[in-house]
């Protein structure tokens, strides 16, 4: 069964909100770092020994880094930022996805390089191999709703213009 030009916008539409309010949470929580690695702290049995070794790591180094040069977290609110930011580019095409495909496409390609730049500044600023994985999850979910929103997009567009030519 085929889809109306309305399903199909609806269809887009909910990949797109799933999309966008990941990147404002994953935004959201890159501010309370540190706060946030003191809750993983206080709760450190839970993760596996590998895990807790990182966690420490992390929070100690967040932990002096901010007392003594907290100037370098603006780096991390930039971070955050630009979270949100990226979100806010999908506005576009919640609006007029035929028109605004090429966000779309964008953020693909945005995910796709999320891989190269894991595994190559990975190993330079000595993140283990199983966090640079982690940080590559976050390429293979967010392809996945653009890919699906990109998909029903092509099909909103032959069918507008199927419409169109009728």
């Amino acid at each position: 069964m085929k889809s109306s030009p309305t399903q199909l916008k609806k269809k887009i539409k909910r990949w797109l909100i799933f999309l966008m309010a990941g990147l404002v949470l994953s935004g959201i929580t890159a501010f309370p770092i540190e706060s946030e690695l003191a809750i993983a702290m206080n709760n450190i049995e839970i993760f596996s020994p590998k895990m807790q070794h990182w966690l420490t790591t992390i929070y100690t180094a967040v932990k002096t880094t901010n007392a003594e040069y907290p100037y370098l977290s603006y780096g991390t609110d930039w971070l955050a930022f630009a979270h949100i930011i990226i979100a806010i580019a999908f506005i576009g095409p919640l609006r007029d996805p035929v028109r605004n495909i090429w966000v779309l496409q964008f953020g693909m390609i945005a995910c796709v390089l999320i891989f190269p730049l894991a595994f190559i500044a990975g190993p330079i600023r000595h993140i283990p191999l199983f966090w640079q994985l982690v940080d590559c999850s976050f390429g293979v979910i967010g392809v996945i709703p653009l890919y699906i929103a990109c998909r029903y997009t092509y099909q909103l567009e032959l069918l507008e213009s199927t419409l169109k030519n009728h």
